[in-house]
């Protein structure tokens, strides 16, 4: 398999750069607020996240390359990586909600949106290629986890 590189970067930076946007436009909020919510159990300490979430962006921006340099037809591509930028967004949105706004309830709501936009994507993608999709399954069940979470933090706050 030749790397092209140029796309690789490219997807690389779009899916590091939502991660680093996301965590740009919360950073005054996010630590102070974990730091004083009443957490459910199995809350992980906050340094955890941004180890986390850093290996998932990167998964997403691989997989997204190995979508988009496919052989597959380009409809379909078009299609699953318009679904991809979707639910990057979606994702971003969900932390400014969250940390910014503190609206848990509909974070929540917002979180089950972007849960069905993952599996959605993972469906699409595994249609083009398995690997890519499977690279996938570590966000979706992280974003499983984030909405026990934040079920957990708009219950007990």
């Amino acid at each position: 398999m030749i790397i092209k590189w140029k796309p690789l970067v490219v997807n690389l930076l779009i899916s590091l750069g939502v991660g680093a946007a996301s965590a740009l436009f919360t950073m005054n909020n996010m630590k102070a607020l974990y730091a004083d919510l009443n957490l459910p159990p199995l809350s992980p300490p906050a340094w955890v996240f941004g180890i986390v979430w850093t290996i998932l962006f990167f998964l997403m921006g691989i997989s997204a390359y190995m979508v988009y340099t496919s052989d597959a037809n380009s409809d379909r591509k078009r299609n699953a990586l318009i679904i991809y930028g979707v639910q990057l967004i979606f994702n971003l949105l969900w932390s400014i909600f969250f940390f910014n706004k503190q609206w848990y309830w509909f974070s929540f709501a917002w979180l089950i949106v972007l849960w069905f936009l993952i599996l959605t994507m993972i469906v699409m993608f595994s249609n083009i290629s398995r690997k890519a999709a499977l690279l996938q399954i570590p966000y979706l069940l992280w974003v499983t986890f984030a909405g026990y979470l934040t079920a957990g933090v708009a219950i007990l706050n």
